[in-house]
């Protein structure tokens, strides 16, 4: 088992600034390379507070106002416009940046890139979902209408 320090949310273990346990092929074959978590040392420990405190900073103050973003993601859908060919596969992929970019431009408020969790790879146009953490106890679902731009 190793001993790990979050830098970042990771769905189903914890949040950024959590200490966990998992095991060593986990570690380091996922959570490691994709920057997701530090190795646990008693320096790392005085990170935390530091992680930990960047967290509040960006977290929603509180459950009301979270509550209400999540309401108003869910009302409409989000229109995303990408590059893409004639038979409308994508050049790339849709990205939680993009979407969170989309958010934003559409007037529905700031969200982090962080927290929204794509179901799927989205590889061509057409309308597909997005799962947004705004609070610990509350999650949007967003409806994306991905077209060719």
């Amino acid at each position: 088992m190793a001993k790990l320090i979050l830098t970042h949310e990771v769905t189903g273990l914890g949040t950024a600034g959590d200490v966990v346990e998992v095991k060593n092929g986990y570690a380091r074959n996922y959570l490691l390379p994709r920057g997701f978590a530090l190795a646990w040392s008693k320096g790392g420990e005085k990170q935390v507070e530091s992680i930990k405190a960047a967290r509040a900073a960006r977290e929603h103050a509180s459950l009301e106002d979270a509550q209400a973003q999540a309401q108003s993601l869910s009302a409409k859908p989000v229109k995303l416009t990408v590059k893409a060919g004639e038979s409308g596969r994508l050049f790339g992929t849709v990205k939680p940046a993009d979407v969170a970019a989309a958010v934003e431009a559409a007037g529905l408020g700031a969200i982090d890139k962080r927290k929204v969790e794509l179901p799927e790879h989205i590889k061509s146009v057409g309308k597909y979902q997005a799962n947004v953490r705004l609070h610990e106890d509350v999650a949007a679902v967003i409806d994306l209408q991905v077209v060719a731009g």
